[in-house]
């Protein structure tokens, strides 16, 4: 029987006015400790996310997402954030913040394949449903 991993994820959230609360999901962060997995998935609908918010700056915004895999990636270039142990930097992540890019709060899972759930959980709860 293959080995249960227990993992953490927090989905990734555009929120172009957060006064009203309203988002749309552009990806998810997820952190498996049991298997020294942390890895993070951006993929936004353009379309969508400009029928939704047709006053917001995508271009503006790619930094901050590309800021988030790059922190999950521990690249020196994302700064000090990315140099944390792989279990601060997801929680550093998935901190309650009020800006236009937010995480949802954290959901526990168990799977024996971590290396496979992020994509799971990018087709689950950002792809638009088929």
């Amino acid at each position: 029987m293959p080995t249960l991993h227990t993992y953490d994820y927090a989905v990734i959230r555009v929120v172009p006015r957060v006064e009203r609360e309203e988002f749309i999901n552009v990806g998810v962060i997820v952190s498996c400790p049991g298997a020294r997995h942390l890895e993070a998935a951006i993929e936004i609908d353009s379309g969508r996310l400009q029928a939704f918010a047709p006053q917001l700056d995508q271009q503006a915004l790619q930094p901050w997402l590309d800021a988030i895999e790059a922190i999950c990636r521990g690249e020196a270039s994302a700064g000090p954030i990315a140099q944390l142990p792989p279990r601060a930097r997801f929680h550093f992540l998935t901190a309650k913040r009020s800006s236009v890019v937010q995480t949802s709060v954290t959901h526990v899972g168990r799977t024996a394949h971590p290396e496979g759930i992020v994509e799971h959980l990018v087709e689950r709860m950002v792809r638009t449903p088929r």
